[in-house]
């Protein structure tokens, strides 16, 4: 299922427990601490890139974007990719969203890694679930009435950057960190938004608790004007978790039936290896080539990389370490 495993898991155990009230504050309860931080740094982003300090301090948290979609793409390979099929179906995904035009590539790649695969997994077992088969299907059918809406009607203004973040959270299959390459197809290459702004907001966001989702309300108050503000934040974080949610209620009410499909298994296995060349595709560009400025930015990189994996070091070390080299280096260099 598309979008981050936490929040469908305290959202169905929400809605488990208590009905729909139940989820819809489960949900806002997991989600908010994270936006509340995002949104204060999306107000002094602007400010802090003003002086030595601001600016190497946004550049340290491009870093540690690096270092972490670095690792989560040597992790990923690992889960998802255990087999040569899987990682050709990796390979040809992160050559296809590297060579393939804006708009396209994520389509391609998501769409190929369900056809190309081949290895079957095992169904899990039964359950009962809570929402029966037509509330279910009547939230299929919601989510792909609102994704072809997404996709094909114009719109401007917020409901714009809506339906982009509602096509984005459709698209993230296999972990939260897919998302990096779909914003970057989305708003960077629109030009919403700039190569710098995304890394260093992605940066931040791994030092917060709480969904990586929620980095959707911090760009939508950076989002070039007239798009920006509290409402389009809003909005754009409510549109990137919205389908997730939606398959997540119908995959409770139609699971019985579905879990026996092998070849539904199958073809999200080989989603999952595609969204690894995805990702790795994304290290490379935008990432790298907008935060590895110089020798001493790619050594950095790569002890923090092997400090993730050999070390197992957290996620807000990595972030606190390259934080501190990049107003450090800033300083030093004027």
């Amino acid at each position: 299922m598309p979008g981050p495993a936490s929040s469908k898991l305290g959202f169905s155990l929400g809605l488990l427990r208590a009905g729909w009230g139940g989820a819809v504050a489960a949900w806002v309860g997991f989600t908010a601490p994270t936006v509340c931080l995002l949104l204060l740094f999306a107000r002094m982003a602007a400010a802090l890139g003003t002086g030595p300090a601001g600016r190497g301090l946004l550049h340290g948290l491009q870093l540690a974007a690096v270092c972490i979609v670095a690792h989560a793409v040597w992790a990923m390979a690992r889960a998802l990719c255990p087999d040569w099929t899987r990682r050709a179906v990796a390979a040809l995904a992160a050559a296809a969203t590297l060579l393939l035009p804006f708009g396209t590539a994520q389509w391609f790649v998501v769409g190929g890694g369900a056809l190309l695969a081949a290895a079957p997994a095992s169904p899990a077992g039964q359950r009962r679930s809570a929402p029966g088969v037509r509330v279910g299907l009547t939230a299929l059918a919601a989510f792909l009435l609102l994704l072809a809406v997404a996709l094909v009607i114009p719109s401007e203004g917020a409901c714009a950057v809506a339906c982009q973040f509602y096509a984005i959270g459709a698209m993230v299959f296999g972990g939260g960190h897919v998302v990096l390459p779909l914003l970057n197809e989305s708003l960077v290459a629109r030009q919403w938004i700039d190569p710098a702004t995304l890394t260093a907001t992605y940066g931040a966001v791994q030092a917060m608790p709480g969904p990586l989702f929620s980095i959707a309300a911090a760009l939508g108050m950076q989002l070039h004007a007239p798009f920006a503000g509290p409402g389009v934040a809003l909005a754009a974080l409510g549109a990137i978790f919205l389908p997730g949610l939606l398959l997540q209620v119908s995959a409770l009410g139609l699971y019985g039936a579905l879990q026996h499909r092998k070849r539904l298994h199958a073809a999200l296995q080989g989603v999952n290896a595609a969204v690894v060349g995805l990702l790795a595709a994304t290290l490379w560009s935008p990432l790298g080539s907008t935060a590895l400025r110089d020798p001493a930015d790619l050594l950095l990189a790569l002890v923090c990389v092997a400090a993730l994996i050999a070390a197992r070091l957290p996620p807000l070390a990595i972030v606190a370490i390259c934080a501190a080299f990049g107003v450090l280096h800033s300083v030093a260099t004027g």
